[in-house]
C-alpha cells in the first residue's frame, strides 16, 4: 500500500515541470507588478485572476495525473481549487473595493500556504529540501496575515507587497521543483 509520503513524492517527483512552471509564473507576475507599478486596481485585480487560475489549473493538473495508488490526492486539489475559485472570483466580480480585494488575496494566500505546510510536514522524511514547500507555505500566511493586519496600505505598497511575495514564492517553487526532479524514478 502506497503511503501518503510515498504518493505525494511520486506525484511531485514525475511532475517536477509543473512545480518550476508555477515557480515561473509567480515571478513572471511579480517582475511584471514591478515593471508596472502605477497600475490600476482593475488591471491588478485582472492580473491577480491570471495568475491565480494559472496556478490552479497546473495544481488540479498535478494532483489528477497521480491520484491512482495516491488516497491523498485530494491536498494537491484542494490546493490547486482554491486557487481557481479565488481567480474565477477575481473574473466574476473585476469592481470590488480594494479592502476586500485585498481580504480574499489574503484568505488565498493563508489557504493555501497552510495547505503546502500541511503537504511539506507529510513529506518531511520522504523529500530533502521539503522545508522550501514549508518555507513557501510560510510566506504565503505571513504574506495573508499582514493584509488582513494593516488592508489600509496604499495601492502602490500593495502592488510591491504583492510582487515580493510572488517572487520570494515563485523561486521557491523554482528551488523546489529541482529538489524534487532529482527524485524522478529511473525508467
Amino acid at each position: 500500500m502506497t503511503t501518503l509520503i510515498d504518493s505525494l513524492a511520486i506525484a511531485l517527483s514525475k511532475n517536477w515541470w509543473l512545480l518550476l512552471l508555477r515557480g515561473a509564473l509567480a515571478i513572471a507576475f511579480a517582475v511584471l507588478t514591478w515593471m508596472q507599478p502605477g497600475i490600476t486596481l482593475v488591471a491588478l485585480v485582472l492580473l491577480f485572476g491570471v495568475y491565480a487560475v494559472a496556478d490552479g489549473v497546473l495544481g488540479v493538473w498535478l494532483s489528477i495525473s497521480h491520484r491512482q495508488g495516491n488516497p491523498h490526492w485530494w491536498l494537491l486539489l484542494l490546493w490547486g481549487l482554491v486557487s481557481i475559485a479565488a481567480g474565477a472570483l477575481t473574473f466574476a466580480v473585476p469592481g470590488i473595493t480594494a479592502l476586500v480585494l485585498l481580504l480574499y488575496i489574503a484568505a488565498w494566500a493563508i489557504i493555501t500556504g497552510v495547505l503546502q505546510i500541511a503537504a511539506a510536514v507529510r513529506l518531511r522524511k520522504e523529500i530533502e529540501g521539503e522545508w522550501l514547500l514549508g518555507l513557501g507555505g510560510l510566506a504565503s500566511v505571513v504574506f495573508g496575515a499582514l493584509l488582513v493586519w494593516n488592508p489600509g496600505v496604499g495601492a502602490l505598497a500593495v502592488l510591491w507587497l504583492i510582487a515580493a511575495y510572488a517572487f520570494v514564492f515563485g523561486v521557491l517553487l523554482v528551488l523546489l521543483s529541482l529538489r524534487v526532479r532529482k527524485l524522478r524514478p529511473s525508467a
